[in-house]
């Protein structure tokens, strides 16, 4: 006990087990009654802002692939709301799966240091790669998610109505993909992944994204679909239309007939095959 307490005193750290120890009890395990009680006292906006600020703390770190302490989150992010660090980060944790597709994993169980994995469907293309940002892939994944189960072209409006919805305003600069609607107009667009057109008969003009020639090649109809049933924790299946689509695409491209045990195989096979 003698020892802990001295840990606690200022100055840098020699060996950081210790400091870290310390730093981790600092965030409360609290029963699920307190923490409500603690979010009442709280606006939605206080917390909402906190849980936009972890996301993007993550996804800056992950970048770097740099391991992520606990010990960091709670000194460099949630600071004075330790009593609701478990809804900030459950939330946190469900934004990055839904929008980005990826899975904050604790590898440390001892000192609770995390890295995110990716959950997203196959897309390998060189100019993702040189851009090495998974979140620009997961900001991707997800226009072609809403493009597919939208019917595969979609109003440049709702896109925007999506991302807003998923805390990515188009309309401001964001901390990691900057202008938002350069990157999707110009960047995406360019590298072949969406396609942009104006829709025929209308005045004042507008827009509409559909699958690029690259998204085609390096994803299938049939992986999206398993990505978004797995995001969703539903049957593929449960997409009737959908489903039947992206399996008459497996088949097309010599996969095996959907409804086997090799479906889901199938359809990563089938992109496979499109990339020979």
């Amino acid at each position: 006990m003698a020892q802990k307490r001295r840990s606690r005193g200022p100055g840098p750290s020699q060996g950081g087990a210790a400091e870290e120890e310390e730093e981790e009890e600092s965030a409360p395990s609290q029963p699920a009654s307190q923490v409500q009680r603690s979010l009442q006292r709280l606006s939605p906006a206080q917390v909402e802002q906190k849980v936009s600020e972890l996301v993007q703390f993550l996804l800056v770190k992950d970048q770097k692939k740099i391991p992520i302490k606990r010990a960091d989150i709670l000194k460099n992010v949630i600071k004075d709301y330790k009593s609701v660090y478990s809804e900030i980060i459950n939330r946190a944790g469900r934004t990055l799966k839904q929008v980005f597709g990826l899975q904050l994993v604790e590898i440390d169980s001892k000192h609770h240091i995390y890295i995110l994995i990716s959950n997203l469907p196959r897309l390998e293309g060189e100019n993702l790669k040189r851009d090495d940002s998974m979140a620009k892939l997961g900001l991707l994944t997800v226009i072609l998610s809403f493009i597919f189960m939208k019917g595969n072209a979609v109003k440049e409006s709702a896109v925007w109505e999506m991302l807003r919805r998923l805390r990515v305003d188009p309309g401001e600069k964001h901390d990691v993909f900057g202008d938002v609607k350069k990157l999707v107009i110009e960047e995406f667009v360019r590298q072949k992944y969406l396609e942009y057109n104006r829709m025929p008969h209308t005045d004042p003009p507008e827009f509409e994204f559909q699958w690029g020639a690259r998204a085609a090649k390096e994803t299938s109809k049939m992986q999206i679909l398993h990505f978004i049933a797995k995001i969703q924790s539903k049957d593929p299946k449960a997409w009737i239309t959908q489903y039947n689509e992206a399996a008459a695409e497996v088949v097309a491209v010599g996969g095996p007939v959907p409804g086997t045990s090799g479906d889901a195989g199938g359809a990563s096979q089938g992109a496979r095959r499109r990339n020979q």
